[in-house]
């Protein structure tokens, strides 16, 4: 594997924990939400979920500029929700050995996590449609679960330390 994507639910910690992944590895981390359009970023601060369409043009842009830290060399580790499988697929036709690291979190404990952030766009009430979007990773290829409530340090460990192991 020579690319990581960091998924899950909203305030699992994407963001977070592939910043610590991309220390560890001496990779770079890409922070999926920078490349949501204007529009979709009003649709959730307006507590609208996205849908299939609005994230077509997202996830090929995240799978173009995975491509491109990849051929420059880099070790890319990309936070994204990735939370359907055909998403994940998209982004595996554009690197067919992604990893996915997903931060495995419960709806009270996001509920309570998001309640915390200050100045993020994505709205309160769209926690329920994450969560009724989410597909596990369960049987896909290429796939750690790590409980997000464990601390970021072990688990950037271990997802390094499963990294290394996969190559």
């Amino acid at each position: 594997m020579n690319a990581l994507v960091v998924m899950g639910v909203t305030a699992c910690g994407k963001s977070t924990i592939a910043e610590a992944i991309a220390e560890r590895a001496g990779g770079v981390h890409i922070e999926g939400d920078q490349f949501h359009s204007a529009a979709s970023i009003e649709k959730m601060r307006s507590g609208i979920a996205l849908d299939d369409e609005d994230r077509v043009e997202w996830l090929r842009q995240l799978g173009e500029l995975l491509v491109s830290a990849v051929a420059a060399g880099q070790k890319p580790v990309l936070s994204c929700s990735a939370l359907s499988r055909r998403y994940r697929e998209q982004l595996r036709r554009a690197i067919p050995e992604l990893g996915f690291v997903f931060l495995d979190l419960d709806q009270a404990e996001v509920q309570r996590r998001s309640a915390l952030r200050k100045g993020h766009f994505m709205s309160l009430k769209l926690i329920s449609s994450q969560f009724a979007t989410l597909q596990r990773p369960v049987d896909e290829p290429r796939v750690l679960t790590v409980d997000a409530t464990l601390p970021v340090a072990e688990i950037s460990r271990r997802a390094v330390d499963w990294w290394n192991a996969q190559r």
